[in-house]
């Protein structure tokens, strides 16, 4: 076997939970000098916990036993929370572990968060040669990088620009071209290139699989997204909890990670045919039911006949233009697709303060077989420019009998899932 790049040895990482102190320096000597006699705390308040009294540890990450080779396309996946940019902190050195060994070989170059490594005050051409300095290069190797650093972050007309001026793609787009270009040994890419466009992604992940292949780096990418992580990794280790669930081949430890989600999601939806949210105050306009009709008791649907799904609404004040985005998720995580009613004349016009229905029906021959969460949502573009995504609950419901899988390959922009279904929805005012 290879010299390794990087060697992890019982590693932990803990961090000490608690509140912060609002009380003044003689507050707290009060306080303790009252409990080490066995007396109540003066400063005490009712209906006051005093989480200072208990420590409270969160353990980011348990005893990791890994081993990185020269060469290797790792990926790093897990739901939130699991431990994966915590690792990644640790890794390139911003963090130190509470326990265990770290043994690296060579450079390594950091891509974790936008702005990391950059100083904003700087141009981006001052953050270039700052970022070459760091990784120990002369600055004779790091003018004869620079212009494919510029021209492959498509930054040229504003190299000469403090940092603080760009935007967050415009900085991820430099800090991966300083990254990919100045020659580390090993690359560390978290989540971050979530904020390119999709074509600067696919150039990012080419360059990736380019410097680990033709020039035997090694590549660490953390990534929620599974089809990057497919098609950039070799080889992928699953966290859950801050401990290695799975290291191995990237296609088992996707389809393991599927199904803890599809788990975890399928615990969280009901088998109700019908659900109620809990009224939400100072909001003027929200979803209270939301449920599926023609579905059986087992909330099961043949393939080849339709069904509806209707939703109920309360408006407090005059309002227009409301979204309602249906989604329907197969496997636990992936959108099959949307329903979105910004289009819908019923949804654009001005609502007055009532209670409201709407409904949409989903054709026959449309669904494959399989198990599904239905969710929906509600939003004013005007109140949410970027749109807001919060279900809260989902209905679960199984298409059952062989069918015809009609997903189409077609994508809108900023449009979620491969299906866009363009069936009106109704709508009708019940009261005042």
């Amino acid at each position: 076997m290879s010299q390794f790049a990087i060697s992890v040895e019982g590693l932990s990482k803990t961090y000490q939970l608690g509140s912060i102190n609002h009380g003044t320096l003689f507050q707290d000597i009060q306080s303790a000098w009252a409990r080490w006699r066995g007396y109540d705390d003066p400063n005490a308040k009712v209906g006051q916990k005093n989480d200072r009294l208990v420590g409270n540890n969160f353990h980011a990450l348990s005893d990791i036993n890994l081993e990185f080779q020269k060469g290797e396309r790792v990926g790093i996946i897990g739901r939130n929370g699991a431990g994966k940019s915590t690792l990644l902190k640790i890794l390139s050195r911003i963090t130190s572990p509470s326990e265990g060994r770290i043994r690296i070989n060579g450079r390594i170059a950091s891509l974790l968060e936008v702005g990391t490594g950059f100083h904003p005050e700087l141009t981006g051409r001052e953050n270039v040669f700052l970022n070459g300095a760091i990784l120990g290069m002369r600055k004779d190797e790091i003018l004869r990088k620079f212009d494919e650093i510029v021209d492959f972050s498509g930054v040229e007309e504003f190299i000469d620009t403090p940092v603080k001026r760009y935007s967050s793609g415009m900085y991820v787009r430099l800090a991966f071209a300083v990254a990919a270009h100045l020659e580390p040994d090993i690359m560390v890419v978290d989540e971050v290139l979530a904020v390119g466009d999709a074509v600067f992604q696919k150039k990012c992940l080419g360059k990736m699989d380019s410097v680990s292949k033709d020039q035997g780096r090694l590549v660490i990418f953390v990534s929620h997204s599974m089809d990057a992580i497919s098609t950039l990794c070799t080889r992928s280790i699953l966290l859950d909890d801050g401990r290695v669930k799975f290291d191995g081949d990237t296609s088992s430890a996707i389809s393991l990670y599927l199904e803890d989600l599809k788990s975890e999601m399928m615990q969280n939806a009901t088998r109700e045919s019908n659900i109620t949210f809990p009224i939400e105050k100072d909001i003027n306009h929200q979803i209270l039911t939301f449920g599926i009709v023609t579905l059986d008791k087992e909330n099961f649907q043949p393939f080849d006949k339709p069904f509806q799904f209707n939703i109920t609404y309360k408006v407090t004040g005059r309002i227009s233009n409301l979204v309602v985005d249906l989604r329907i998720l197969k496997d636990g995580e992936t959108v099959l697709f949307s329903c979105i009613g910004d289009r819908n004349e019923d949804f654009r016009d001005q609502h007055e303060p009532g209670v409201y229905s709407a409904s949409v029906t989903i054709p026959g021959i449309f669904l494959p077989v399989g198990s599904y969460i239905a969710q929906v949502t509600m939003h004013v573009p005007q109140m949410h420019p970027h749109g807001i995504y919060n279900p809260g609950k989902g209905i679960h419901f199984q298409i059952h009998q062989e069918g015809m899988n009609l997903v189409s390959s077609s994508y809108i922009p900023g449009w979620s899932g491969r299906v866009l279904l363009s069936e009106p929805w109704k709508v009708n005012r019940i009261n005042s």
